[in-house]
């Protein structure tokens, strides 16, 4: 899986020195555009900026320029994909925008991002037709539980860290019971059922048990 990423992310990760999580599980690539970089963190995360250049510098993130778009003869379908999701989102978050438009524009499976009110892009893309699953740093801890790439101490540690060092008042039981009932019990889209069962079957997870043992710590 590759993903693209929302300004809110970076910051949040990056904060708690777990970085690492993405480029494990996103191995085929994690994205961000020019803007969020020069505009979005310079604003925002100041904190983190030596950390993340280091990693653009070394390869683990790829910027997309706009002469990187120009060079794959898409540069016209992702301006014409930040104007069409200015008007969905606003321009008041821009770092949503450009996130949401590269992975459109490059056929990302996957968008990362913290902002999970009504009306935001996680939502959005849950409840919207489009071919881009959100995950949150909730979710992508809970899926790297589930592959066995964590076990459950680490995996209740690590949100711990993210959610205390950006004070972001998460409570992981209800980040929890919101990623059961999108993938199983009442999913947005057929579709992402289809995608946790063949995980799943290939994985041969034992759900249930999983679960329990993660919550037995909550």
């Amino acid at each position: 899986m590759r993903a693209s990423l929302d300004t809110n992310v970076v910051i949040h990760i990056y904060r708690a020195g777990l970085e690492d999580i993405l480029f494990d599980f996103f191995s085929d690539g994690v994205f961000i555009y020019e803007q969020i970089r020069k505009i979005e963190l310079e604003h925002h995360g100041q904190d983190i900026l030596e950390k993340v250049d280091a990693d653009i510098k070394s390869g683990k993130i790829e910027v997309y320029t706009d002469e990187t778009l120009k060079q794959q003869a898409v540069l016209r379908i992702f301006e014409n994909n930040v104007n069409e999701n200015k008007l969905l989102y606003g321009s008041g978050d821009l770092g949503e925008v450009y996130a949401i438009s590269l992975a459109q524009t490059i056929g990302a499976y996957s968008l990362v991002t913290d902002d999970i009110k009504q009306g935001g892009p996680y939502m959005s893309l849950l409840q919207l037709e489009y071919d881009i699953m959100p995950f949150t740093f909730a979710d992508i801890l809970i899926l790297r539980y589930l592959i066995e790439a964590a076990d459950a101490e680490q995996t209740v540690r690590d949100f711990n860290m993210i959610n205390e060092v950006s004070d972001l008042k998460w409570s992981f039981r209800s980040q929890i019971v919101k990623f059961i009932k999108r993938f199983w019990k009442d999913p947005y889209k057929n579709e992402e059922k289809k995608w946790m069962s063949k995980l799943v079957e290939e994985r041969k997870i034992r759900v249930k048990s999983k679960f329990t043992d993660l919550q037995k710590l909550l």
